[in-house]
């Protein structure tokens, strides 16, 4: 049986780690997609991937300030997939949850690539697993945009936010601890938000929906059983399928 792959892309520099992170975790769920198709995992195996790195404006920012100017994020956007685009990509993945704020304006610009989107490739993993409601770590523009508090609605599922306190705290984590590079400044902020979530609805299940979060928190100190779900591993899985969902003789 011959694969036949699909030339996929990704949307990174928002900000870079979190965009090299999110191509690991893409040729992590490509080897475990070979493997489980009983395909043989070497270098030709893997399907032809474009990561765009490009420095694009902040995201929140630009969601909390909406007058025109170069702060906005969704030109350079779409400069990056109409690059990929010309590279013959027919599925893109964007390694930065906010900025599927303007999921629709590039998937209307793009009619002919499939553009994923996190938060409802999250939704349906929780809706499919039995959750029903679930907490939900982001940035302040995630939160205004609702792109988690819709997706999981439509699929019956009830989503929790933090305080306005405990947003702030987020945004200090991620932005002083993540993206500055100090790690356990941003541990410590998250641990003390998760807690403070987790103890107020009961949850057991609590989404990291800012592709920086899960660079810091990879466990629940005071809440080990709580099951913590990543949305760009879910979304690089879900990429990955696009691939390699392929067959023929």
């Amino acid at each position: 049986m011959r694969r036949q792959t699909a030339v996929v892309g990704i949307l990174g520099g928002m900000g870079p780690a979190a965009g090299a992170d999110f191509l690991r975790l893409f040729v992590d769920a490509c080897a475990a997609r070979l493997q489980h198709d009983g395909h043989t995992v070497n270098d030709q195996a893997f399907p032809e991937h474009w990561l765009a790195q490009l420095p694009i404006p902040d995201r929140t920012h630009a969601l909390q300030d909406t007058s025109p100017g170069t702060h906005q994020p969704l030109e350079p956007m779409l400069q990056a997939v109409g690059r990929l685009a010309a590279l013959g990509v027919r599925h893109l993945a964007i390694a930065c949850n906010t900025a599927h704020a303007w999921h629709t304006a590039i998937q209307e610009r793009f009619p002919r690539i499939d553009v994923l989107h996190i938060a409802q490739e999250v939704a349906l993993v929780l809706s499919a697993g039995g959750t029903v409601r679930a907490g939900l770590l982001a940035t302040e523009g995630t939160y205004s945009s609702g792109i988690y508090q819709k997706a999981l609605a439509d699929t019956g599922l009830v989503c929790h936010i933090p305080l306005e306190a405990e947003r702030s705290a987020l945004m200090h984590g991620i932005y002083k601890g993540v993206k500055a590079g100090d790690l356990k400044l941003a541990n410590r902020q998250f641990q003390e938000v998760a807690s403070a979530l987790i103890d107020r609805h009961a949850l057991d299940v609590l989404v990291l929906g800012c592709t920086e979060i899960p660079l810091a928190l990879r466990e629940l100190e005071k809440h080990p059983q709580v099951q913590l779900i990543d949305p760009t591993q879910v979304l690089a899985q879900a990429l990955a399928d696009k691939a390699l969902g392929a067959c023929s003789d």
